[in-house]
């Protein structure tokens, strides 16, 4: 797993992930960054075309104008406390998500840190089940590369110190400073 600080919208992968909601309109947070840099109306009506998403599953639309090829949608949940099985329904997002990635054959796909942080779970919680699906997933699937994006140094650095510490045998050059490559921009949406 890579961690880069940058934008989820900028990325030139096969497939980036979208923190939507059931209904997949615009809602603030990455959602309304992702349909702000796309062709704004095409995406909406990509999304009116397939309705709803249930919460912890994952639509598919084209990427209307962003670099990366397709959006993977994911509706979660709110925050309660953690007594509503937030924690499985955040899990699942992430591992439906990969599983499209697996279905699109993609070889690569950016993630950013999904419903955390205000309203939702708790950011070192969020980053940690993120962490757990993606390092899963890249075992089942080696050849498959998956960047968590973070927009936010703060988060970036969270992101950084909790995975390395929930890797037992991680150096620093695991979960290091990665930049984007060149061509992919390291602003962050203004979310």
């Amino acid at each position: 797993m890579r961690i880069v600080l940058g934008d989820i919208t900028k990325m030139d992968t096969d497939a980036i992930v979208n923190a939507a909601v059931s209904d997949l309109s615009p809602c603030p947070g990455i959602c309304s960054a992702i349909f702000a840099a796309a062709d704004t109306e095409e995406l909406k009506k990509a999304c009116r075309k397939i309705g709803r998403c249930r919460i912890g599953h994952a639509v598919v639309t084209p990427s209307c104008g962003l670099p990366s090829k397709i959006i993977f949608h994911v509706a979660g949940a709110g925050w309660y406390g953690g007594v509503q099985r937030e924690r499985m329904l955040l899990e699942e997002c992430y591992r439906r998500a990969l599983q499209k990635a697996l279905l699109y054959n993609c070889r690569t796909v950016a993630v950013p840190l999904i419903f955390s942080g205000d309203c939702h779970m708790p950011r070192a919680e969020s980053i940690r089940i993120a962490g757990k699906v993606i390092r899963e997933f890249e075992v089942r699937h080696p050849d498959i590369e998956v960047t968590l994006v973070l927009y936010r140094e703060g988060v970036y650095e969270m992101a950084r110190r909790l995975l390395a510490q929930d890797k037992p045998d991680s150096t620093e050059a695991d979960v290091g400073r990665s930049e984007p490559e060149p061509g992919k921009s390291p602003d962050r949406p203004s979310i």
